[in-house]
């Protein structure tokens, strides 16, 4: 009965080190400059919400 598993497990176990590894296609120009604009601008909105959300500061 142990003789069973031992194959199963050192299957499961050199399946799990020689898993392939997650690879991602390579972005084309266009993808990267959308990448690039969406980061930029999701950072520039965080910092006007942060200036708005200062009291005092009203540039009304």
């Amino acid at each position: 009965m142990l003789k069973d598993k031992s194959p199963d497990r050192a299957k499961r176990e050199a399946d799990k080190a020689f898993k392939p590894a997650k690879t991602q296609k390579p972005m084309n120009d266009y993808a990267k400059d959308q990448n690039s604009f969406n980061e930029n601008r999701e950072r520039l909105k965080a910092e006007r919400l942060a200036r708005e959300a200062k009291p005092g500061s009203s540039s009304e």
